[in-house]
């Protein structure tokens, strides 16, 4: 049966474990295959045409173990390979991306409104944000600021810590975000350190956690398709294309349980 194929899901690393995490807690009874291309991390600093190829690669993985659905966990990768991915997969699976979700929430929201944008450089050098919040036509003022440093901060595993509140002040106190409403945490990485950006902001500006908003789409969207598994507990596998001690420790962290990760090189 359709409802009983397991959901998809990519990124280049830890971070789409964000979302996965947010899933599994809203759809328990969901099977959840995750690769995470730790090869090639981080993707917000590969080329375009890299990171197409990576996902239309991951993306044949994934349906060739039957998924009924494939989520591009994956700011960077929704940003240059979305269109690509869909129209590769098809008919065979729904796909998911992790930008149009933060769009229509932005504008439901936080109409007329400034608010901040921190992400990777493939991400914010895209546009893509800019041009789907003019396109929403919600009179948003919309500013972004590259953050390369942050993903592979929490990537080695420094979030929380003073570290990693040094580099996240320094890039909060640019002038670009002066006088934000809310900020936009548009890399899946960045829930991890969502209490050091609460803290800067002393609870003044609004924090918006793309894992939770993309994650109810999914449950929404799963459920008008009658494509909803209603088991009780569904299984996680996580697949890796280079093992890492520190992936499987956040994997750990996300899940509670000790996860065992698949080592599998699509490019080999």
């Amino acid at each position: 049966m359709q409802n009983r194929k397991p959901i998809g899901i990519f990124d280049s690393g830890i971070g789409g474990l964000t979302v996965a995490s947010q899933l599994s807690r809203l759809l328990p009874g969901e099977d959840i295959i995750y690769f995470g291309d730790t090869a090639h991390l981080p993707y917000g600093d590969k080329s375009t045409a890299a990171i197409q190829a990576y996902s239309v690669k991951i993306a044949q993985f994934l349906l060739d173990r039957g998924v009924k659905a494939i989520l591009i966990a994956c700011n960077s990768a929704s940003a240059a390979a979305y269109d690509l991915v869909k129209e590769y997969v098809g008919s065979k699976a729904a796909v998911f991306n992790v930008i149009d979700p933060v769009v229509e929430f932005l504008a439901a929201n936080y109409s007329g409104q400034k608010i901040g944008l921190i992400g990777t450089k493939q991400t914010v050098n895209s546009g893509i944000f800019p041009r789907k919040i003019a396109e929403a036509d919600c009179g948003i003022d919309l500013v972004s600021l590259a953050t390369p440093l942050l993903a592979p901060m929490i990537e080695e595993g420094f979030f929380n810590n003073k570290i990693s509140l040094s580099i996240i002040e320094e890039y909060l106190r640019n002038p670009v975000l002066e006088d934000i409403r809310a900020i936009v945490l548009a890399c899946t990485h960045y829930p991890l350190i969502a209490p050091q950006i609460h803290d800067f902001y002393q609870g003044k500006v609004g924090i918006i956690d793309s894992s939770r908003i993309v994650a109810s789409l999914i449950r929404k969207q799963l459920s008008e398709d009658a494509l909803l598994n209603s088991s009780e507990n569904g299984s996680k596998v996580f697949f890796v294309s280079d093992y890492t001690a520190a992936f499987e420790n956040s994997t750990q962290l996300f899940f509670g349980d000790k996860v065992h990760l698949e080592h599998f090189n699509l490019w080999d």
